[in-house]
């Protein structure tokens, strides 16, 4: 049968037509660079503080929220020009720690060192304590801090001059992080392996930029010593219990667990507060631990 000039026509526009959506049917969307996954996200919760004060837990510190692979996971040899560490390699977060052991651990902030009657309990008692240290406050005191830790002293990382980091974009975090820690390791010939932030205040870019400097363990607390030798908990038995990371803040901050005020009852020397609650802790039967036995292990 012979056809018009409009009827070939007519057929040679439907196979095109039909050329062109099978042509489209077989295409996969693009995905954006960088993929879908949200990095750098600010939930609150975890240890019971909020805002400034010390909250920025993803999950719960202390519970495992965040599992970490150990320090430097996920990065590449050094710590310049590293990438950006997946989400599943960041540290956890720890404000106690899963022991049957009848231990607990003290925490300070680089204020410890203007208290000498804390630092005569400290080398008397030869207690394994954390500090952690801001250079900013720090830095000019450093040779003391070398005797501290010689007697048995954990120096451990905060940033280099005590900013809020939650918010803060991952760089500027990074630079406050790894800054302090070169720092501390070229003072006293180690690397700080525990980072507190400051005000207790992080977000998952401070995890991120702690992983990449090595972090093994970002550490809030579970227990303050407030000024007036009351202990505060920021979740959890509302009394003290092994594996508890206890924080003695000095007065320029109220540390990562409960308040700094005092209800008008007199405010208390480090000193004080730290004989109070040794007295405390024996009563109970429990001691002391190296954090370095514990954390991150």
């Amino acid at each position: 049968m012979r056809r018009g000039p409009a009827t070939t026509l007519r057929l040679l526009a439907a196979g095109a037509a039909l050329l062109t959506a099978v042509a489209a049917c077989g295409t996969t969307p693009t995905e954006p660079p960088g993929g879908s996954a949200q990095h750098g996200k600010g939930e609150d919760g975890g240890s019971g503080a909020s805002g400034a004060a010390g909250g920025g837990a993803e999950s719960g510190p202390g519970s495992g929220a965040r599992s970490g692979a150990g320090p430097g996971a996920g990065r590449s040899a050094g710590e310049e020009g590293v990438a950006v560490p997946a989400e599943g390699h960041l540290p956890p977060v720890i404000d106690r720690v899963p022991t049957r052991d009848k231990v607990v651990f003290l925490t300070y902030d680089d204020g410890a060192a203007a208290d000498p009657g804390l630092i005569d309990l400290v080398r008397e008692r030869r207690l394994p304590v954390a500090l952690f240290l801001t250079d900013s406050v720090a830095g000019p005191g450093y040779a003391h801090f070398a005797r501290l830790r010689a007697v048995g002293v954990s120096l451990q990382n905060n940033t280099l001059d005590h900013p809020a980091l939650r918010g803060l974009p991952y760089a500027g975090q990074r630079a406050e992080i790894c800054g302090q820690q070169r720092k501390l390791r070229s003072r006293f010939g180690a690397r700080p392996r525990f980072l507190r932030p400051p005000h207790g205040a992080y977000d998952t870019a401070t995890l991120r930029a702690a992983a990449d400097c090595g972090i093994a363990a970002v550490v809030l607390s579970r227990v303050t010593v407030r000024p007036d030798g009351r202990l505060g908990f920021a979740h959890g038995p509302q009394e003290l219990s092994p594996g508890d990371i206890v924080s003695v803040p000095s007065g320029r901050t109220g540390g990562t667990g409960g308040t700094g005020e005092t209800g008008g009852a007199r405010a208390l020397s480090l000193a004080q507060r730290t004989a109070r609650l040794l007295a405390e802790l024996e009563s109970r039967g429990l001691r002391v631990a190296n954090p370095e036995d514990y954390w991150g292990a």
